[in-house]
C-alpha cells in the first residue's frame, strides 16, 4: 500500500483502526491518531467535524466534512459516521473503500456546533445521519454534566436508527436524566411544525441543538418558534459541499502601502491569548491572522464549512458569503473569518 503524504502544512494522515456497520447504509470509521497529533484529535469539542480528502479521478480530490460521533470525554479514538446518499460521491467512496489499515488525509477537528456548557438543560434534535454530532454532544453532556437532556430522533423506520443499541444503553444508564423520543415516519408519518411545537413546548427553557435534512430542519425551526424558544437558544448544524481545496496552503499576497494606510485595527482572542493586528479592508480576517503567523482555524475559505466561525464582540464587518451560518448564529454575533472584511475602524473578535 502506498504511503500517503500531506498536501499542506495543516493536514495529517490518519490510519483507519476500525469500520463499523451501523445500519444498511451507514458506517462508522474509527481512526488511530499519531502521537504527534494526539493533542488536536483528543482535545476537540463535542459536535465538531473532520474534513476528509477523498480521491477523485476527475479532480484529483474532493473535500467532505463529516461530524464526529465520538466524544472527547468518553472515547479514546475519534470516529465519524457516514451515511450513503444516492448521488453522494464522498459518502459512497468512504463506505466502499475505507477499511481497517486504510490511510486518509484529514484536517483537524473544527466547527462551532458545540455547547459552551455541557452542564445545561439540552434539547437535542436529529433526523437520520444528523444524529452524528448530536451523539457526540449527548455523550459529553451525560459524562460531564448533571442537567436533564431530551433527545428527539426522527427516522424513516426502525432499521434506519443509527446507534440504536448505544442509545438504548445510554438511556438505561441515565434514566434519571435522559429522555429519548423516537419518531418513526413508517408509524407516525412526517413530523409537522404543529406537532413539533406541542412536543417541544415542555422544554422551552432548554438549549436546542439540531441537525438533519433541510425539510426536517425547516419544520423543527417552525416548531421551536411555536414552542416559544428564544432564538439564541437554538443552534443548527449547517452542511454545505466544498468546491475548493482546503488542504492546500494559502498563498498570501503582500499588503500594499495603500492597503495598509486604510487598515482597521482588530483585537483577536485565540487560544486564550490576545493579539492586536492591523486589518486591511481588502483582506479577510483569516488572511490577516495567517500573515501574522497565527494558527487561524479555517478550512474551505469559501464560507461553506464554518471552521473559521468566531464571535464579533466589538465593531462591524461585511461578509461575502454566510452559507455556513444560520440566522440564529448571525444574531448571536458569529461571523466567518474567511469572509469577513472590516467596516469599522476598531474591532474585537473571539475564537
Amino acid at each position: 500500500m502506498t504511503e500517503l503524504t500531506p498536501h499542506g502544512s495543516r493536514s495529517v494522515i490518519l490510519t483507519v483502526a476500525e469500520v463499523i456497520d451501523e445500519t444498511r447504509d451507514a458506517r462508522s470509521v474509527v481512526f488511530d491518531v499519531p502521537d504527534t497529533q494526539r493533542e488536536h484529535f483528543t482535545d476537540y469539542k463535542p459536535g465538531q467535524f473532520l474534513t476528509l480528502r477523498i480521491p477523485s479521478d476527475q479532480t484529483g480530490s474532493v473535500a467532505r466534512c463529516y461530524s464526529l460521533a465520538s466524544s472527547p470525554r468518553t472515547d479514546d479514538k475519534p470516529k465519524v459516521t457516514v451515511k450513503r446518499t444516492v448521488d453522494g460521491y464522498g459518502s459512497n467512496w468512504v463506505c466502499d473503500n475505507l477499511a481497517a489499515g486504510s490511510q486518509i488525509e484529514v484536517l483537524p477537528p473544527s466547527g462551532v456546533f458545540t455547547p459552551k456548557d455541557v452542564d445545561t438543560k439540552l434539547l437535542l434534535i436529529a433526523a437520520g445521519s444528523g444524529v452524528t454530532p448530536v451523539m457526540s454532544i449527548l455523550k459529553a453532556a451525560l459524562h460531564a454534566g448533571t442537567a436533564p437532556i431530551t433527545f428527539f430522533y426522527a427516522n424513516r423506520d426502525v432499521d434506519d436508527v443509527i446507534f440504536a443499541d448505544e442509545l438504548h444503553d445510554l438511556q438505561a444508564a441515565h434514566a434519571d436524566r435522559l429522555t429519548l423520543i423516537h419518531w418513526l415516519e413508517s408509524l407516525q408519518g412526517l413530523p409537522n411544525d404543529q406537532v413539533l411545537a406541542t412536543t417541544f413546548r415542555a422544554y422551552a427553557d432548554h438549549s436546542a441543538y439540531l441537525c438533519g435534512p433541510g425539510p426536517f430542519m425547516d419544520a423543527v425551526h417552525k416548531g421551536l418558534a411555536g414552542a416559544n424558544f428564544p432564538h439564541h437558544n437554538v443552534h443548527t448544524e449547517v452542511y454545505n459541499s466544498l468546491s475548493g481545496d482546503p488542504f492546500a496552503d494559502v498563498e498570501l499576497a503582500e499588503v500594499s502601502d495603500e492597503e495598509d494606510a486604510e487598515s482597521a485595527t482588530v483585537e483577536v482572542e485565540l487560544d486564550g491569548e490576545t493579539h492586536n493586528l492591523r486589518w486591511p479592508r481588502s483582506r479577510s480576517l483569516v488572511d490577516v491572522m495567517l500573515a501574522a503567523g497565527l494558527d487561524a482555524p479555517y478550512s474551505c475559505q469559501e464560507g461553506e464549512c464554518g471552521s473559521c466561525a468566531c464571535t464579533l464582540t466589538e465593531g462591524t464587518v461585511e461578509m461575502e458569503n454566510t452559507g455556513a451560518l444560520d440566522p440564529e448564529d448571525i444574531a448571536d454575533g458569529y461571523i466567518l473569518g474567511c469572509q469577513a472584511h472590516p467596516t469599522s475602524d476598531a474591532l474585537k473578535i473571539e475564537f
